[in-house]
């Protein structure tokens, strides 16, 4: 009763749009940064579904509402959307058990809120947010998780850390070290940390982590999502990225989006698709290029795939 209490009170409704009301519900009193969700919520018609969006690394709820459309097209089809801060903040690592047990409590505490018990999930995310997605739809049938999602996207995640690792190192290798990308040296960093060490000291760590691995001959991850609806969408520029950062294929996600389908394809999953796209990734507000972007991935379609499942 107490918990029921505190979400009714730390909860705001902000304007109605569109057909649809957006609220902000914080899960903790003593924390306004994490440990919260912005729910976007159809009015005047009853709730089919619940759809989970995640955004990238060091973003917020409302950034998600800016730069995609998703969660408004949902709302037109009766599906209400929640955008989290998992309890591990905006630079959370998305596969690790932290950010994964957070994620399956807010999911559970979102159903049970707005009365979706039996209703499908589904899940998706960009960047890091599409690998903290895709480990969820892993663990839940690896863990038999009383929620399981229906359907399942990414839009141009990371999926194998241990591919990422090493294409970081290379880049590194390769580069005048005052004209690498700032970021390469911090995931190098974050990724020995989350990992306890490097591929040649704790791989079977890389293997627990990862949503998918290219080296794990046993593939005891991917097996997971054999039956599940899976979704990546990738735009892979590689002349975008030589220009203007000077990575190669070995450093772009494509190549674990392109892997991870094959092998579920391999595995018997008809339902496992990769979406690629030309010229799509564009960033607001000023339209910056990008094509790791969530401009990528069309709406409409994405809301008809998920639909379909």
């Amino acid at each position: 009763m107490k918990k029921n209490i505190l979400l009714i009170l730390m909860t705001f409704s902000l304007i109605s749009t569109y057909g649809q009301r957006t609220e902000t519900v914080y899960l903790n009193a003593k924390d306004s940064s994490t440990n919260m969700y912005i729910a976007v919520i159809p009015e005047n018609q009853q709730l089919k579904s619940l759809l989970v969006l995640l955004d990238g690394f060091g973003n917020s709820p409302k950034d998600v509402l800016f730069q995609t459309a998703i969660p408004r097209y949902a709302s037109q089809q009766g599906i209400l959307t929640i955008i989290p801060i998992l309890k591990t903040g905006a630079q959370y690592f998305g596969s690790d058990a932290a950010s994964q047990q957070s994620l399956k409590e807010i999911i559970s505490l979102a159903v049970a809120r707005y009365q979706l018990k039996g209703k499908n999930l589904y899940i998706g995310g960009f960047s890091i947010g599409g690998t903290c997605a895709v480990k969820y739809a892993v663990l839940s049938v690896q863990h038999n998780y009383a929620i399981k999602p229906k359907a399942v996207f990414a839009i141009d995640p990371p999926l194998d850390w241990e591919r990422y690792y090493k294409a970081a190192r290379r880049v590194v290798r390769l580069s005048d070290a005052a004209k690498v990308n700032g970021e390469v040296f911090y995931m190098i960093d974050r990724i020995q940390k989350e990992m306890k060490g490097t591929p040649e000291t704790a791989l079977k760590n890389f293997y627990e982590h990862s949503p998918y691995s290219y080296s794990d001959t046993t593939q005891k991850a991917v097996k997971n999502l054999i039956k599940t609806p899976i979704m990546l969408i990738s735009e892979p520029d590689i002349q975008w990225w030589l220009k203007e950062r000077g990575y190669d294929y070995t450093y772009n996600n494509i190549t674990d989006h392109a892997a991870m389908i094959n092998e579920l394809q391999r595995l018997g999953n008809k339902k496992a698709v990769l979406v690629t796209t030309a010229g799509k990734g564009y960033r607001k507000p000023d339209n910056m290029r990008h094509p790791h972007s969530w401009s990528i991935a069309d709406p409409v379609q994405i809301l008809k795939w998920l639909q379909s499942q």
